[in-house]
C-alpha cells in the first residue's frame, strides 16, 4: 500500500469516526431531551417563586419541583394545556393544607401557588383576621416575629402565627397588618362549589387568592397542576447580577420538603 493510499484511508477512517461520534452525541442529546420531557410532562415540573404571597413557607427566589402525578392528569397538567381531555384521569383529591400549583384563567392563564384551604362543600370566612372553616375558627398561635428583606430591599419585621387546619396540618402565616385591619381580614362566607377548591396564601395581607372572587375565586379541579413537593434551590440574587450568585445561596433551604 502506498503512502498516499494509507493517508487516504486514515482520513476516511477519521471522517467516519467523527460522523459516528457526532451521531452518538446527537442521539444521546435527543434521548436525554425525550427523558426530560417525559419527566416534566408526567412526573415533576420545575417551578420558581415570583412573588411574596407564600412567605414564610416559600420565598422569592425559591425553585421547587411540582409533583404532577399525585392528583392525576388533566389538560393543564401538560405543556401548553392542550384541550385533549374532558375530565381528570387517575384523580386523587388534594388534601386540605397542601401547597398547590394551579392555573388561574382570570389572570391571563398564569400559574399560581397557594395553600388549599377549602374543599367542595366547605364554608370559608375571615373574621377579624382569623380563618373560619364551617363556622369554626382555626387554631392560631402567636410565635416569634419573622425577619425578612422584601423585593424592594427593605428590612421588615412581621408578626408570625402558627395556624392549625382541621385535619391537623400546621403551617406558619404572616400578618403585615394588625389582626382585623387587613384588607381581607373580614369577608363574606364563601361556600366552595362542587368540583372546586378555595386557596389562600400564607402571607395573608399580601396574597391575591380565592378571597378575591373577581381576580381568583374558586378554582376548578381541572385547573390544578400538582403539589409543591421539594425545594431544590434558593437564592436571593437577581438573575442579572451573576457576580452575586455565589454569595446569595440560601443553603439552609436547599433540598427541603414543602409542608
Amino acid at each position: 500500500m502506498t503512502t498516499q493510499n494509507m493517508k487516504r484511508d486514515t482520513q476516511n477512517n477519521f471522517s467516519k469516526f467523527k460522523q459516528s461520534r457526532v451521531w452518538m452525541e446527537t442521539k444521546g442529546f435527543f434521548n436525554a431531551f425525550v427523558v426530560a420531557m417525559i419527566i416534566r410532562t408526567f412526573l415533576f415540573q420545575p417551578f420558581s417563586i415570583p412573588s411574596g404571597s407564600m412567605y414564610p413557607t416559600l420565598m422569592v427566589g425559591d425553585f421547587l419541583f411540582v409533583n404532577k402525578f399525585c392528583y392525576g392528569y388533566c389538560n393543564h397538567t401538560f405543556p401548553f394545556a392542550p384541550n385533549i381531555m374532558t375530565n381528570r384521569i387517575w384523580s386523587t383529591e388534594p388534601k386540605q393544607g397542601d401547597v398547590v400549583v394551579f392555573n388561574n384563567p382570570k389572570d391571563e392563564g398564569k400559574d399560581y401557588i397557594k395553600r388549599l384551604i377549602g374543599k367542595p362543600g366547605d364554608r370559608i370566612q375571615m373574621k377579624q383576621g382569623v380563618l373560619h372553616i364551617n363556622n369554626v375558627p382555626v387554631k392560631l398561635e402567636k410565635i416569634e416575629d419573622y425577619h425578612m428583606v422584601d423585593q424592594e430591599g427593605r428590612f421588615l419585621v412581621m408578626p408570625r402565627y402558627m395556624e392549625t387546619l382541621p385535619g391537623g396540618v400546621r403551617h406558619p402565616i404572616l400578618k403585615a397588618q394588625p389582626m382585623g385591619q387587613g384588607g381581607l381580614d373580614n369577608t363574606e362566607e364563601f361556600t366552595v362549589p362542587a368540583g372546586h377548591y378555595f386557596f389562600m396564601g400564607d402571607n395573608r395581607d399580601r396574597s391575591l387568592d380565592s378571597r378575591v372572587q373577581d381576580k381568583v375565586g374558586f378554582i376548578h379541579e381541572k385547573l390544578v397542576i400538582g403539589r409543591a413537593e421539594i425545594l431544590f434551590f434558593s437564592t436571593s440574587a437577581k438573575w442579572y447580577q451573576p457576580w452575586s450568585w455565589p454569595f446569595a445561596l440560601r443553603y439552609e433551604r436547599l433540598l427541603n420538603f414543602i409542608r
